[in-house]
């Protein structure tokens, strides 16, 4: 990638993979700028899971009734959690990290999306925190924020188009 400016500009969120699995330095990069993410009061209340596991990322695309299915076509899938009990700003950390893999998988030329799963239910009423945490063992301390997929691309995106910010969304000194 050239420079930050062009990073945010083609990263999109993508939802189709091949098959071919996620390189162990293209992981270790993408927990290397999770790890790096800025944290309120330097508390650091994040944590993830790795799963590479086909079943394992099958089952966890059927964490939530809509919008987890992408999950089962990638070959790597990140939980991203927080502690609440370190920090009550378990959140937005969590949300930086997040933010920090889908750019560096971007930078590494792989495809990423987030999948929500704080505050989502599944088919059955379940929530889905609890069915993430069943399936990975989670302690029951952290929440799950979201869950991320990550793999090669299976398709291409457009870049984003900036004939179509909404700058009247950016106030200047007051509303």
């Amino acid at each position: 990638m050239k420079d930050f400016s062009e990073l945010i500009t083609v990263r999109r969120s993508h939802r189709k993979f091949t098959d071919e699995a996620v390189g162990e330095e293209q992981l270790r990069s993408i927990m290397r700028a999770a790890l790096m993410a800025p944290s309120s009061k330097g508390l650091h209340s994040y944590e993830f899971v790795t799963v590479t596991d086909p079943k394992t990322i099958g089952h966890l695309s059927r964490c939530k009734q809509i919008g987890a299915e992408l999950l089962a076509g990638a070959p790597l899938a990140i939980a991203v959690l927080g502690d609440a009990e370190t920090s009550d700003a378990w959140i937005e950390d969590a949300s930086v990290a997040a933010t920090m893999m889908l750019l560096q998988a971007e930078d590494l030329g792989l495809g990423a999306c987030w999948v929500q799963v704080r505050e989502r239910k599944d088919a059955e009423g379940r929530d889905a925190e609890d069915n993430v945490r069943r399936l990975l063992s989670i302690p029951p301390k952290y929440r799950i924020l979201c869950l991320i997929a990550v793999g090669h691309k299976g398709a291409e995106r457009k870049p984003q188009n900036e004939e179509r910010l909404k700058w009247e969304k950016v106030h200047s000194e007051k509303w």
